[in-house]
């Protein structure tokens, strides 16, 4: 069966500035319908970049759990090179990234930084939040049609480079970030990702690595703006947030930050340009607690809103893809 004849087997609702929305009612239990309707979610989300499924009643993080290995095809993916802290609810599950609250996380694709990264992500709301706090995604193919040619043309070229700083006062540590603190694995998992480093006398590590900023989908081909070149950009931050960062560790010592390929700095007005372009192709809807949604990682990118009370969003990370199964129009050398 066609992923087209696939994806007619669920009735999705189509509304403007909304993500997909497939309503059901499982007779039996969640993971069992997962697992009886694994193909015809993926057809969903290989048609329209993203799915949320409503209705689905899940209860805790052990069924999350089981349900994210049913929808998974090889498992699920640990990861690597973090930029924030998430608990760890089993193996390959995660909370979503402990970020203020209060402070946006601006839209992204996962792990766009590294060789290999997931094709499929999972989210499944265990606990509504009071207000804000939806998971926005957007269509890269309308972002990358939407931005001038003339910066998609530069980034095209020289590609865009994530420069990280790693301390024990702020951030991932380089332990949540690499999962060990043995300086020669981290230099092997460096070498061996494409990843130039540098330690600081202070026992800090500085990183830098160059990726593609526009890449073509794995399976259908289609040219996605794929990257972090937004969130991961020091002025995204907080204006306040920023300038006590400036003060404390100084302009080269943030963090994290995006510069160009070729290490120029991208400017306050060059983000806010990508950011509203993000925002003019936002879709959104309100997280309800049982929900699933599925993003295509490629496809898609997503946000986190500000939000108030608490808010229990579990996180899988499926489908591993090599960036070099991506057209990468930079090629970088991994030792």
């Amino acid at each position: 069966m066609s992923t087209s004849s696939q994806a007619a087997l669920l009735e999705v609702d189509l509304q403007p500035g909304k993500p997909p929305i497939l309503h059901t009612r499982p007779a039996g239990d969640a993971v069992r319908w997962a697992a009886e309707h694994r193909m015809a979610l993926r057809a969903v989300v290989a048609e329209h970049g993203s799915v949320l499924v409503r209705g689905l009643g899940l209860r805790d993080a052990a069924e999350t759990v089981a349900l994210f290995h049913q929808l998974a095809r090889t498992g699920l993916m640990t990861e690597r090179e973090a930029f924030a802290s998430r608990r760890t609810y089993a193996e390959g599950v995660y909370s979503s990234s402990k970020w203020p609250p209060n402070q946006p996380m601006c839209m992204h694709h996962e792990l766009s930084y590294r060789l290999e990264f997931p094709g499929l992500i999972l989210f499944a709301c265990l606990s509504a939040p009071t207000e804000g706090g939806a998971t926005g995604v957007a269509d890269s193919t309308a972002v990358l049609d939407a931005l001038p040619g003339d910066l998609v043309e530069r980034l095209e070229r020289e590609g865009w480079m994530l420069v990280r700083n790693y301390n024990e006062e702020i951030g991932t540590s380089v332990a949540e970030a690499f999962g060990t603190e043995d300086r020669g694995a981290v230099e092997s998992y460096c070498r061996a990702n494409a990843i130039e480093f540098e330690w600081r006398p202070d026992g800090g590590l500085c990183t830098w690595q160059r990726r593609s900023a526009v890449v073509r989908h794995p399976v259908t081909g289609l040219r996605c703006w794929f990257n972090q070149i937004a969130f991961l950009n020091e002025w995204t931050l907080d204006p306040e947030v920023h300038e006590f960062l400036v003060d404390t560790y100084g302009a080269e010592g943030l963090p994290f930050t995006t510069r160009f390929g070729g290490g120029d700095p991208i400017g306050e007005d060059v983000v806010h340009l990508l950011n509203e372009v993000y925002e003019a192709e936002t879709m959104r809807e309100p997280w309800q607690a049982g929900d699933l949604m599925l993003v295509d990682n490629v496809r898609s990118a997503h946000s986190r809103e500000p939000f108030t009370g608490p808010r229990e969003v579990l996180v899988g990370m499926v489908d591993p893809v090599r960036l070099a199964d991506c057209s990468p129009t930079v090629k970088v050398n991994a030792g």
